[in-house]
């Protein structure tokens, strides 16, 4: 598959018309809805019925446009996640992200997905000395009380920094195992295998509503604009536009827009290797995040600094289809004044775009049963951090449809369950100042 080249799904529809009724209904066919009936459908001889039903084409959305960044978040957050939830609980959610990447790496393996998978380590250079230093006596304190597993995070100080991570002056630099995917070609190569075994997939047909509550059977009227379906079983994976069919979670899922780019060297530049995974920190909540392909590109993303000051160009916005005008050309010599050895480079940026994400008003994804309504669950609101917390919490999810698990029965980390507590709180931490550094990435079908 090339890079412009649309997987044969991506406008499928299984049946010419919309089954009127099935026992599961998956909305939205990204990377959560898909990893769940990859999930719900393995190893299963009698797999229940699934309907997907995805508002465009196939991983046309947040997945599609996804960098592929697979970075979980071992150190950075863990002291406000100490302070706001607990030592135990912060420890399980670190212990979760860092175990995605071996969970995604597995799966490629056992799948033989043709998906570009590299296992690497990931680095954040910072170059706000504010922000250093305040990282810098942070992870020194997690060091000194012992109570979390550092052991993968390697800390190169400020005399060292900028040769350690190749960034023009770094005044701090982390890594830690990290990795990166060509998410498309993955989602899409599950996608085509629960098609194969049975499950109906219905692109280009938005869901408008939901009924208030289920029918004395038991079932949930589905309302597409091409019919009505009733379900058993509803799930949620539509992430950052959670709110226009699932009301509740207003204010709580929030459309974010991001935009991304890739960059291109031209062949024989002689630039110096990249070894990492990168994230260019500029100040509190301020980055860019580099992922260089295999194919000599890299995928830049973020560029805050440029428009982040004004919500207007982000916050709660759905459409996709425009760029983010002060960030149109962010992304012009980006690596020549970013990396060392690099100013002379003839690298030049070959596409931009933006990508809706879905950002939760406490940074932590809404994940399990919905309260009061007794057979749906949802998977969403990653704040832009999907890529290490979907593959696992969608295995999770599946368990809790087919073998009516409870949340806590499952590995999932107890702040990501939802409560009626948290839909309640009118707390809204996107637009606050903690700085919790969620580095949402969005991507091409690259």
């Amino acid at each position: 598959m090339s890079s412009t080249e649309l997987h044969p799904l991506d406008s499928h529809r299984s049946t010419p018309q919309l089954p009127g009724e099935t026992d599961i209904v998956i909305i939205g066919a990204g990377y959560a809805g898909t990893a769940v009936a990859h999930y719900i459908c393995e190893d299963n001889p009698d797999p229940p019925s699934v309907v997907i039903l995805e508002a465009r084409q196939a991983c046309s959305g947040a997945t599609g446009r996804n960098g592929g960044r697979l970075k979980p978040d071992v150190y950075f957050n863990l002291p406000k996640h100490i302070k706001k939830f607990g030592v135990k609980a912060a420890a399980e959610v670190a212990r979760f992200e860092a175990s995605q990447v071996y969970a995604v790496k597995k799966l490629v393996e056992d799948e033989q997905i043709d998906c570009d998978f590299a296992l690497t380590r990931g680095c954040d250079a910072t170059l706000d000395p504010r922000l250093a230093k305040g990282t810098d006596d942070a992870f020194a304190e997690l060091v000194k009380k012992g109570e979390l597993d550092l052991a993968d995070v390697y800390h190169a100080k400020a005399k060292d920094a900028e040769r350690v991570s190749g960034v023009k002056g770094a005044l701090s630099c982390y890594t830690f195992t990290a990795g990166h995917v060509w998410l498309y070609k993955l989602v899409t190569h599950l996608l085509q295998g629960v098609v194969n075994e049975g499950a109906n997939l219905q692109t280009n047909t938005p869901v408008k509503h939901i009924s208030d509550s289920p029918l004395p059977n038991g079932r949930w009227l589905v309302t597409t604009g091409r019919g009505v379906i009733a379900a058993k079983k509803v799930l949620f994976a539509t992430n950052g536009y959670t709110q226009d069919i699932a009301p509740q979670f207003t204010d709580h899922i929030i459309p974010v827009r991001g935009i991304c780019s890739r960059i291109v060297v031209p062949e024989g530049d002689g630039v110096p290797f990249l070894p990492y995974s990168y994230s260019i920190r500029h100040g509190q909540g301020l980055f860019d995040y580099h992922i260089p392909r295999s194919d000599g590109s890299i995928i830049v993303g973020g560029a805050k600094p440029a428009f982040w000051a004004d919500k207007s160009h982000w916050y709660n916005i759905t459409d996709d289809s425009t760029l983010i005008e002060p960030a149109k050309t962010y992304f012009d010599s980006l690596m020549q004044r970013t990396f060392v050895g690099w100013g002379d480079s003839n690298a030049y940026t070959d596409k931009v775009w933006t990508g809706i994400m879905g950002w939760s008003s406490d940074f932590m994804p809404y994940i399990g049963h919905v309260p009061g309504k007794p057979g749906q669950t949802i998977l969403a609101g990653f704040s832009g951090h999907g890529m290490p917390l979907i593959l696992l919490s969608a295995k999770a999810i599946a368990q809790m449809i087919k073998h009516e698990k409870l949340f806590e029965d499952t590995d999932l980390p107890s702040v990501f369950k939802v409560t009626e507590e948290r839909l309640a709180s009118t707390n809204n931490e996107v637009l606050g100042t903690d700085g919790v550094d969620h580095e949402g990435s969005v991507s091409s079908k690259l």
